[in-house]
């Protein structure tokens, strides 16, 4: 039987494992993609609060970035933390992603926060081999490629954890080390085989979690084997589709209503930020403790204090702040759920800086795997070819 698990993992590995090596070293500069963007720009993600000093309202806040930034700008959301050394976060119609880094004490502007080009770069690397598809949910060659080769990385693992069982407790002792002192063969040889065991099992969670980015018909299975049913998971795509279209209609609307008003056309009445006073006023006296709120003009989403993203969604009346409804993270759909889980488990965020590290050492080891893999091939081929 060990046969044949040992043809799977070689001629599995043979083909994949370059694009493999690829993805998992991508993959390692990616788990602390955010605290070397924190490192790099202390002064976009921190501020120095004064003492005895209250952040300013929502409102004042919404003032003083208007002062500050141009009128085609338009501010669509703010988000506060409970932090006090914090900043505050604005996002803007025109700017997709971007944000802008406020001083939540004197309203002044640190800044545009965006992730910088080479982790751009490093992600597309990861999931589409610097071949992204045309727009979400398409297909292109390079999703195809890291797709084949994540479903193949996980008979690659299970095959290797059968051919790593020991038949002895002596062989058990020396595949749970590497030996540095006893040659260069013997040494890449236990690097193979003993990190490889140590990191099975986290590659394997990142390799199942990363699937269900690949293929349409993996997500749905997956969903629907922690709950989800496929008519609900369907159901889900289907609208994440068409609240994309509708997101960019909606753009094409703003701007329709822009070129209007510069021909005299009337519009409605603007949104009043005064109303982002009350809404936070409620949310705080409801929650006492939280990560962050981020306040838009249609409902406020408050992120709760955890290593899982926990988010609830409270509605309001955009007249006058009055609360309509809280929708807390338990009640919403577990298929909404599971995108979360899978995301957080797939970059090890769930566990805080611990669970980080340990996904990090995982996918460098994992990107080693192939390469040792190659070299202990290589030497047998050529022993082989030697003997003849």
């Amino acid at each position: 039987m060990k046969k044949i698990f040992a043809k799977i993992h070689l001629w599995l590995s043979l083909p994949l494992g370059i694009v493999l090596t690829v993805v998992c070293l991508s993959g390692a500069v990616l788990v602390f993609e955010g605290e070397i963007t924190r490192a790099l720009h202390p002064e976009l993600y921190q501020v120095a609060a004064p003492a005895d000093a209250r952040p300013l309202q929502p409102s004042q806040l919404a003032d003083r970035i208007g002062e500050q930034m141009p009128d085609s700008l338009h501010l669509v959301s703010l988000q506060l933390s409970a932090r006090s050394d914090e900043p505050c976060m604005a996002a803007f119609r025109e700017t997709g992603r971007k944000q802008l880094s406020v001083d939540p004490y004197t309203g002044n502007v640190n800044g545009w926060v965006e992730s910088p080009a080479f982790f751009g770069t490093v992600r597309k690397l990861h999931r589409w081999l610097l071949d992204p598809p045309p727009s979400k949910g398409e297909k292109s060659v390079g999703k195809a490629i890291v797709g084949v080769s994540t479903l193949g990385l996980v008979l690659i693992l299970v095959s290797g954890l059968i051919l790593w069982i020991p038949r002895s407790r002596k062989a058990l002792h020396n595949r749970l080390k590497v030996s540095c002192s006893n040659g260069r063969h013997r040494f890449w040889h236990d690097c193979h085989v003993s990190l490889g065991f140590y990191a099975t099992l986290l590659l394997l969670v990142m390799a199942l979690t990363g699937l269900t980015w690949s293929f349409g018909w993996y997500r749905t299975a997956a969903y629907a084997l922690f709950g989800g049913t496929q008519q609900t998971v369907a159901a889900q795509e289907d609208l994440s589709r068409k609240v994309d279209s509708g997101n960019r209609q909606s753009r094409a609307r703003s701007g329709e209503r822009t070129a209007g008003r510069e021909h005299g056309e009337t519009e409605t009445r603007p949104f009043d930020h005064a109303v982002w006073d009350d809404v936070l006023e409620q949310l705080t006296a409801h929650y006492t403790a939280y990560k962050t709120i981020v306040l838009t003009q249609t409902e406020a989403q408050v992120t709760r204090r955890s290593a899982m993203r926990r988010i609830d969604r409270a509605t309001f009346d955009p007249r006058n702040g009055r609360l309509a409804e809280i929708t807390r993270y338990e009640d919403t759909p577990r298929q909404q759920r599971l995108r979360g889980w899978f995301y957080t488990f797939h970059t090890g965020t769930w566990g805080g800086i611990w669970t980080k590290i340990l996904y990090f050492l995982a996918a460098l080891i994992g990107a080693t795997l192939p390469l040792t893999g190659y070299y202990l091939w290589w030497k047998r081929y050529s022993n082989k070819k030697n003997r003849k």
